[in-house]
């Protein structure tokens, strides 16, 4: 799924680019973009073009390192399909914030047209450090190494930071055809408030997180995940052959039979199945 996400913003954005030679920045931006007055005229198909907008090359580059990092670990722990709504429902609902800031203060800048992936990949790295608060990010720039939490507490901070600063400054473009420049901090913290909902709150969600003391279950003693933005470093661990019987069953199956009584076993996953298969193993030759 992180691949699909990746090739279809690659494409969407080189749709953007050839759209927009034809008709127009301001008349691509008034039809896909995110919008109040798009919003007002029904266009609310905006609320997913804009998450596969970009406003240049160096804003699809960053998002889709973001995106590469930390889309392919909480796909892992996720699930393609969970992590597909975690993605989508973060940029939607980090648009939303970003039009309701819109409507509730006469700032240019929230009424711009927003475009970008960014909403989503928040949600994914808000998501992150709420399963692995104590989990080490090492950033290449800055380089730096801190815990997962503390970085989602800076991009809050900044975000929240930009908001303010907004409001204060009452600056921007508002223009339809202007340059897509200023950040959406209110998509980015209404991508954060999702990511965080989807983990602590989502009880419904938590059947798709099969790997409740696995997967993603790794101590700050470990390796760190280099992001790079982000780079992903995972150490080797023990394959469900060479796990004890008794934790093989705690650790692996109990989570997956707690899926299963959820959302029935048409919902596994392929590694789920084998994981299943495995058990039936284990079992028949005790």
């Amino acid at each position: 799924m992180t691949t699909i996400l990746l090739t279809s913003l690659v494409v969407c954005y080189l749709l953007q680019l050839i759209l927009q030679s034809q008709l127009g920045v301001g008349r691509v931006n008034e039809l896909f973009a995110l919008s109040i007055r798009g919003l007002d005229q029904g266009y609310y198909y905006q609320l997913i073009t804009f998450q596969f907008m970009h406003g240049g090359f160096l804003h699809i580059l960053f998002n889709m390192i973001g995106l590469y990092f930390f889309g392919r670990v909480m796909e892992e722990a996720l699930g393609s399909k969970a992590m597909l709504r975690l993605y989508l429902l973060s940029g939607t609902f980090g648009g939303l914030l970003q039009v309701g800031l819109g409507l509730a203060f006469p700032v240019p800048v929230f009424h711009a047209p927003v475009v970008g992936a960014s909403a989503g990949i928040f949600g994914l790295i808000a998501a992150f450090a709420t399963r692995e608060p104590n989990y080490p990010i090492s950033m290449l720039f800055p380089p730096v190494t801190l815990p997962a939490k503390w970085l989602l507490l800076i991009e809050a901070a900044i975000t929240v930071g930009g908001i303010v600063f907004a409001i204060i400054q009452m600056g921007g473009n508002a223009a339809p055809g202007a340059p897509l420049v200023a950040t959406a901090h209110g998509a980015h913290l209404g991508g954060m408030l999702t990511g965080i909902a989807f983990i602590k709150w989502g009880s419904w969600f938590r059947a798709s997180w099969p790997f409740r003391s696995a997967g993603l279950r790794r101590r700050a003693s470990r390796q760190p995940v280099r992001t790079g933005m982000l780079q992903a470093i995972r150490r080797p661990r023990k394959s469900a052959e060479e796990l004890p019987p008794a934790e093989f069953i705690s650790r692996e199956v109990d989570p997956i039979l707690d899926k299963i009584s959820a959302h029935g076993i048409h919902s596994l996953t392929d590694r789920e199945r084998q994981i299943l298969e495995a058990a039936r193993s284990k079992m028949v030759r005790r």
